[in-house]
């Protein structure tokens, strides 16, 4: 009777946990979908800026990759977007910048930018929900570009922002 009892209830629990473990990817998809769900899209770039962005290849790979955040559908897809997403920042950070984007503001911009693909990227390593890093990284990036527009928008002349007496 004892054996009877023994083996059943290793059976119990030989069940019990496979049910768990088959549970468990389920909730990462689930969480998964919750987190691209609703994502603000990206800024869009004025016509005077985007002639000048067309000759910059380095940011053109930055925003084709940027644009894979809305299409993937699996955690482990994001996961190769983020490194795909640093590399393509690394490669534009290093490149020749387009003259009039060559300033200290869209550099403070874009290293924003990478510290929130960075933080992303720390999110998924360590299986924390990362939603708000994603949500930061977008927002980061539209303010890249809004930095575009305002540069090209700019009605002041440039002896103005140079002269640093006034």
């Amino acid at each position: 009777m004892s054996k009877i009892i023994f083996f059943l209830s290793i059976v119990v629990l030989a069940v019990s946990c496979k049910d768990a473990a088959q549970d468990k990817s389920n909730i990462r998809e689930i969480r998964w979908e919750e987190t691209t769900d609703s994502l603000p899209q990206k800024s869009r770039v004025d016509a005077k800026a985007q002639t000048i962005l067309n000759d910059w290849l380095e940011y053109n790979a930055l925003d084709k990759s940027f644009d894979k955040i809305y299409t993937s559908e699996h955690i482990e897809d994001f996961q190769f977007l983020v490194d795909e997403l640093i590399e393509n920042q690394k490669k534009m950070e290093e490149s020749t910048y387009p003259e009039k984007f060559n300033i200290p503001q869209v550099k403070g911009r874009q290293k924003l930018f990478k510290t929130y693909i960075l933080k992303t990227k720390g999110d998924l390593e360590y299986q924390q929900n990362p939603r708000e890093s994603i949500l930061q990284m977008i927002a980061a990036y539209n303010d890249l570009r809004n930095q575009f527009n305002v540069i090209v928008n700019n009605t002041l002349p440039d002896e103005l922002i140079k002269n640093e007496d006034n």
